[in-house]
Order: C-alpha cells, then structure tokens, then sequence
C-alpha cells in the first residue's frame, strides 16, 4: 500500500488549486487528509465522444494530485450513465447511446489518461465501469434507490426550467441520471467525488445517497471550468475544445488560437506550473510590458508535453514557428498521388483528406480558408491541374498535402 503523505503545504495546494468549491467544507476534508488516512475517490468519464478533451484534463489533473498524495484514485468509465446522457447543461435531451457505442468511444480512455494517471506501481489507479453494478440493478432496486429522491429536486434544475419555459419535453430517463451517478458512489463506497462544478447537483446526490444508504459521509471537490472571456465553458457542444488525442501539432496550435484571457486559467487547471509560477506570468501579463503570444506558447508547450512527451512538444512548436509564424512551409508535408491529371477543387479536398465531404470542402472555400500553390481558392468550380512534380494545397494554417500527378 502507498505511503500516504501529510505534508501540510501538498494538501493545501491539491484542496485549493484549480477548486471551485468543497462540500460540505474545505476544513473538514483538509482534516481527513492531515490525519494520514488514505481514502478513495473518483471521478466519471462518460464515453460521449472517442477521447477525452482539455476539460476532462482538469479532472485528470486533481486524480493526479491525490494520487501523489497517496490516496486511492478510481477512474470510473460510465458505460451505464453514458448511455442514458447527462442532461446538465444541455437545451434539450441527448441522443441515447448502445453500449457497444459507448464501450467502442471508451476504447482509448485509458491510453489517453495515461498522460495523467499512473495505472502501475506502487499505488496504481484503478479502472472501474459502472455498468458492472447498475445493469444488475432490478426495477424493485430502482424504485427503492430514487425514492431518496424527490421529482421537486429535479425539477429545480436550471436547464429543466428553461426547457419548461420554452414548452420543450424534459423525459422521464433524464431524471435518472444523477440516481444512476449518485449511486456510483454509493457501490464503490468512497470518500471523495470530483467533479467539474457543471456536475454540482449530480455529485451533492451522491453525498445525499451515501448519507441516506450507508449513513456515511461523502466529500465532493468541485473544480473550475476552463471558459473562454465571455464565461462560455470551452467543450465539446461549443466546437472550441482540444481532445486529449489531437495529433501534437494541431494540439498546440489549436493552443495557440486560444483566446488571451484563457493563458491564467490554463495553466492552472490544465499544467503542473507551480502556482508561484502561475501568479508571475499572472503579474507580468497585468502590466501590459510581457507579449501575451509568448506566455501562450508556454502554455501550449506545457499541455502538449503532459500529453506527448518533450520531443513532440518541442517539434510542434517548431512547426508552429515555421508555418504560422515566420509563414514557412514546413519541410515535412505529407504526400500523396493522384490517378487523375485535373480535378475539381472539392472533390480534390476530399481526395487528400482536408475535407471529410463535399459540403465541408465548399465551406471551407468560401471562407477564404484553402490554398493551392499560395493562391487562395475562392471558386467552389475551380479546376485544379494536377502536376508530376506536385502541387502544395494548403487548408488554414498547420494543415498540408502535395497532390503528386501521375
């Protein structure tokens, strides 16, 4: 078993970095920790998409940080939960997932929180699935686990109201989801949730649950959300994300395009930068002497590295120098042949896989965002002569193909 560590200043860092509230308060968690007890915690994944994103690394991250400390770390894959569809947040219900939709996105979670996780030595984290426990559950179990629940709970809810509002159905299976996540908690008995504070309502019924089930206190840490300067929450449904499988270049430079105001909160949510550190940048940002491109580069140098290791880091940001900064073609562009000597812009973009369909193609045209040969394509019927010695098409900033005639 791992040595659980006391150091008065380590717990202070993993309960204040990065947190947005501890229920039901800091002090009494704080407590535990000092006391040199190990005690179990977790946070769920919901395989809604084929890899984890940035906000999932914030998660990650304070796994981490516990899991340094000594403490047990369960990284729950909700193959149950995802296939009913967390509505926090959301205007109207999820699409319904099959498990074998579920279980085939979670395939690469493991290797993805790899970068964060230890899942060997000494104090290994462990993978659970929930589906291990709720597809055993009766519809007897059901009804005697949600009558801890009242409908005035859920109802409550911001989204719900807004639905109500706007005369859009709310389902009855909505309402099962924070039962079915609060009774994660409950199965695997631990002392600790951690959340992004979207997930408040969904962690406090699993706190209600543990209490009323197993008369058991349960902490739940809830931690910031990485927002861009208007407060909107940077995810999946807004289209502004970095999935934690993006290849290192487009990671970074993806990085790069950031808004400023997200430099501050991205190294503290999504780095191990020491807060110190942090507060500087913070300072130096504040007086308006430091260029802000810089401390971005650091930024994306840092989350990269935690993702790809060093040498990946370093060759994006090169690439990143060449192509965007000093407006170079890279050396490296990768190629491929074509069977016919001329080709119709769209159908070409297709071809070399910078387009997934024709629609994207003529979108992407006419938003000034294709080149070919440094010329900016703005006819969606622009035919394109397809050399033996090639021809460089380029789409936005980082993306390259040399189309080679045959």
């Amino acid at each position: 078993m791992a040595k659980v560590i006391t150091d008065k200043d380590k717990i202070k860092e993993v309960l204040e970095r990065g947190k947005e509230n501890i229920y039901p308060d800091k002090d009494s968690l704080e407590k535990v920790l000092l006391s040199g007890k190990r005690i179990k915690l977790y946070c769920g994944f919901d395989p809604s998409a084929p890899s984890l994103h940035i906000g999932n690394a914030i998660q990650l991250n304070k796994l981490s940080q516990f899991q340094a400390l000594g403490h047990e770390v369960i990284f729950l894959i909700g193959d149950f939960t995802g296939m009913i569809g967390d509505p926090t947040d959301k205007a109207a219900a999820r699409k319904k997932m099959t498990r074998k939709e579920v279980l085939a996105n979670a395939r690469n979670y493991k290797k993805q929180a790899s970068a964060y996780l230890n899942f060997s030595g000494s104090n290994p984290a462990k993978i659970m699935y929930n589906s291990k426990w709720s597809d055993k559950l009766t519809f007897k179990d059901l009804i005697e686990v949600a009558s801890n629940f009242t409908a005035q709970q859920m109802f409550a809810r911001d989204m719900f109201q807004e639905r109500i509002k706007q005369e859009k159905p709310i389902y009855l299976h909505e309402f099962l989801y924070p039962v079915a996540q609060a009774y994660d908690s409950v199965v695997m008995e631990v002392d600790l949730e951690i959340g992004g504070n979207d997930q408040t309502f969904n962690m406090l019924a699993g706190r209600d649950l543990m209490k009323a089930i197993k008369g058991k206190e349960k902490f739940v840490l809830t931690t910031k959300l990485l927002v861009d300067p208007t407060g909107k929450k940077m995810g999946k449904t807004e289209g502004n994300i970095v999935n934690l499988d993006e290849n290192p270049r487009d990671m970074y430079g993806k990085i790069m395009s950031w808004p400023d105001g997200v430099i501050i909160p991205g190294f503290e949510l999504c780095t191990k930068i020491p807060m110190a550190e942090v507060e500087k940048i913070k300072g130096e940002l504040a007086d308006n002497k430091s260029n802000p491109r810089d401390f971005k580069m650091k930024l994306a140098f840092e989350i990269t590295k935690m993702n790809w290791g060093e040498k990946k880091a370093e060759e994006a940001q090169d690439y990143f120098v060449k192509t965007i900064q000093k407006k170079e073609t890279p050396n490296e562009v990768k190629s491929q042949k074509s069977k016919v000597k001329s080709s119709n812009i769209m159908d070409l973009l297709v071809e070399a896989e910078l387009a997934s369909s024709k629609s994207e193609a003529r979108r992407l045209i006419e938003q000034g965002g294709i080149k070919v040969d440094e010329e900016v394509i703005k006819d969606i019927n622009k035919k394109i002569e397809i050399t033996k010695d090639g021809i460089l098409i380029q789409r936005g900033k980082r993306q390259f193909v040399r189309v080679i005639g045959s």
